[in-house]
């Protein structure tokens, strides 16, 4: 039996695949967007040569969604306009990642093979006329796939413009039908070995749902009450894997003709459909599409952890920002765009993140179809905007940064998140939907970003022994092997901190028997018995960690929506202020110490919320309730203080007031703010890429500005 989670390796061990490092050698930092000339003439094509030349692009994606052009008809191609484009952007100097055009079906069909189309939950199933309407279970549809790449790759291989292969595009399609049914029982059968394993993992003997026949068995369907959860988590994982395979038999076309070129997709971040985890061993290069919300004052925070996510997945190494808005896009209720400085800042951050190249949606602004009002590097007003005037500074900024090329981070915290288990803790028919995984990752997150600590993401199952510090917002499934890594991550002295509904349940979705965390909770001292989500009125938790928010008494912060009803194992420690943290002076596992403690109602006064224990030579915290932020950020705080944790700028983790983060040996100052920030740096003269202005002592960021500071040259 496998996980649902199939556990990638680390790319870095595999010299021979392809990466990025040939073409940013060469280029620089890669710069540019989608390019669609399907949508324009051979005069604008030309026009746009010369302006992506101006503007610093040097890289392009190509075809997209062009299958309808080059196979007007089954079984025809019409590469000829494709020629004449891939020879124009090479003629001036602009590299293309070229696209298999398979995430967008031509309408033929949809319409002479309706079974390749998906179907919802409900039965309905959908129609062309829009884009990704294909079942990834359909093998005609797969058939049609495989055979365009074929093709395409056969007369593209050998064209110097082609320096990338990008397949399909945002792969996330699900499909109930028939034939994802018969793929389905295919995919159980293989994970359970037989249908008695399918029914004790599903726990079929509730509501008389034992099957005995494979054919019985259908994907999650609409149904008269609440579907079996293992059932909704495997068809999860295998929709995950029914993509991944779509994805791996273009790449493997694609290998088999060019070793040479990196093979990418784009992912979208904290997707809730796919298993990125189980997917990075397949991409040469990590790509993300990424839309933060000018407007939500927690954008750019929620961007760095994405950034933190896709860097994570590929072992640490460069990646790509695939897509980003240029300004405004179209698909919220009311779009707000962003300045051209707000732009330049986000582009900068992921470079700073990590990534080795910068591009957007899209070089032209569409005048039909849905995303005409999407903004775009090359506004519908033209080259004369502001819009542009920003692009082509960008670009000049990107030429500076060469310096960052091939550049890592090293970070000693990681933030331990697992996609199966997000899917399960999210299911329905639980204690509580305040508790939302991804959520609680962000404010986890939020508190180290505000204090310039960098941080990767791992499985709770990786090697962790390069880190300090892990923090688990939430691990409601954990499975023996990785609690077993969390317990010896510990006892080799690390520090663990344990967020509410975790260790609840197996990888099948049931419940483990015994008091929660059921595997760890001799480990953190502590164990609980029942979840409470609470009435209107909360509840109060005292800690002198914290002072309460809004004239609230110093020392209380209020939760208003779930605490754990736990209690102490084996004696009532208390937090003394020797500094002790609950240890006997030996380094010997010691009682707990309760670090906050509810006030109110009647039965839960003085029950403790938040515990720490020290348990060979590390520590073990957990944090049982969905608290506050002001009061999360202050637990934070006290276990970055006490596990040493220090800023990029060298110094102990405190709120900077910008972003700071270190790649390689260049310094990153993020300024989000519309004020001027001034930031320690130490006596060393260091120098601006951007500027070649000198700070030594302070240096001084502007509003939403940037500053990538380097030592002096001796």
């Amino acid at each position: 039996m496998t996980d649902h989670a199939s556990r990638a390796p680390d790319t870095t061990t595999r010299p021979t695949r392809p990466t990025l490092s040939k073409l940013t050698d060469e280029l620089g930092l890669l710069y540019g967007g989608d390019y669609n000339p399907e949508q324009w003439d051979r005069e604008t094509w030309l026009e746009d040569a010369r302006l992506m030349q101006a503007a610093g692009v040097n890289l392009v994606t190509v075809g997209v969604f062009s299958w309808a052009l080059l196979e007007p008809r089954p079984g025809e191609r019409s590469f000829g306009w494709l020629d004449e484009v891939l020879d124009l952007l090479h003629a001036h100097g602009i590299a293309v990642d070229l696209a298999t055009p398979t995430a967008s079906p031509p309408p033929w069909m949809g319409h002479l093979y309706p079974e390749t189309l998906p179907v919802d939950r409900d039965g309905v199933r959908l129609t062309y006329g829009s884009r990704n309407q294909f079942s990834p279970s359909s093998e005609v549809y797969r058939g049609f796939a495989r055979d365009i790449t074929r093709d395409l790759v056969d007369r593209y291989v050998e064209h110097p413009a082609v320096r990338m292969w990008h397949v399909g595009n945002e792969l996330g399609q699900v499909c109930h039908s028939d034939a994802t049914a018969l793929a389905f029982r295919t995919w159980l059968d293989e994970r359970y070995g037989s249908l008695d394993g399918l029914n004790e993992a599903w726990g079929t003997t509730f509501w008389s749902q034992r099957y005995s026949r494979w054919e019985e068995v259908v994907p999650p369907r609409r149904a008269p009450y609440l579907i079996n959860p293992t059932q909704e988590l495997d068809f999860r994982s295998f929709t995950s894997d029914a993509l991944r395979a779509v994805y791996r038999e273009q790449r493997d076309i694609i290998r088999e003709r060019d070793p040479r070129r990196p093979v990418t997709t784009n992912f979208m971040g904290f997707f809730p459909l796919v298993d990125y985890w189980s997917w990075a061993q397949d991409l040469d290069v990590v790509s993300d599409d990424a839309y933060p919300d000018p407007v939500d004052p927690t954008s750019l925070a929620s961007a760095a952890l994405t950034q933190d996510l896709m860097r994570s997945l590929g072992g640490g190494a460069p990646w790509l920002l695939m897509e980003q808005a240029v300004s405004a896009v179209n698909w919220r209720d009311h779009n707000v765009p962003k300045t051209p400085a707000r732009m330049r800042l986000e582009s900068l951050q992921a470079v700073a993140h990590g990534a080795d190249g910068i591009c957007f949606f899209q070089w032209r602004a569409s005048r039909a179809g849905a995303e005409r009002f999407h903004s775009a590097m090359l506004p519908h007003a033209g080259a004369d905007t502001d819009v542009h005037r920003g692009v082509v500074g960008l670009g000049a900024d990107l030429a500076r940064l060469r310096p960052v090329v091939g550049g890592r981070s090293r970070a000693t915290v990681a933030i331990a998140f697992d996609w199966s288990s997000w899917w399960a803790a999210e299911g329905e028919a639980g204690p509580t939907r305040r508790l939302r995984v991804v959520e609680e990752v962000r404010r986890w997150h939020r508190a180290l970003w505000e204090r310039g600590v960098a941080v990767d993401l791992v499985r709770p199952g990786d090697t962790l022994g390069e880190y300090d510090l892990v923090l688990a917002p939430n691990l409601y499934l954990l499975d023996e092997p990785d609690a077993a890594n969390l317990r010896a991550f510990v006892a080799g002295g690390g520090t663990l901190v344990l967020g509410p509904f975790s260790d609840v349940a197996t990888r099948d979705a049931h419940v483990r028997p015994g008091r929660f965390p059921v595997q760890l909770a001799d480990l953190v001292g502590a164990s609980g018995e029942e979840w409470l989500p609470l009435d209107d009125d909360g509840l109060d938790v005292v800690s002198d960690l914290w002072a309460g928010p809004d004239g609230v008494l110093p020392g209380i912060a209020h939760v208003d929506s779930y605490v754990e009803r736990l209690r102490l194992d084996g004696g009532e420690g208390v937090d003394g202020s020797d500094g002790s943290h609950g240890t006997d002076g030996s380094g010997t596992p010691a009682e707990a110490v309760v670090v906050a403690s509810s006030s109110a109602p009647a039965g839960l006064s003085g029950a403790p919320v938040v515990v720490r224990r020290r348990s060979g030579a590390g520590r073990a915290w957990y944090v049982g309730a969905l608290l506050p932020d002001a009061a999360l950020d202050a637990v934070l705080a006290e276990v970055l203080r006490e596990s040493g944790t220090l800023s990029a700028l060298g110094t102990p983790a405190a709120r900077l007031g910008v972003e700071a983060v270190r790649r390689g040996d260049l310094l990153f100052l993020l300024n989000h703010t519309g004020s001027p920030v001034s930031v320690p740096v130490g006596s060393t003269p260091l120098t601006d890429l951007l500027t070649s202005a000198v700070h030594s002592g302070t240096a001084v960021v502007p509003p939403v500005d940037v500053l990538v500071l380097t030592e002096r040259p001796s």
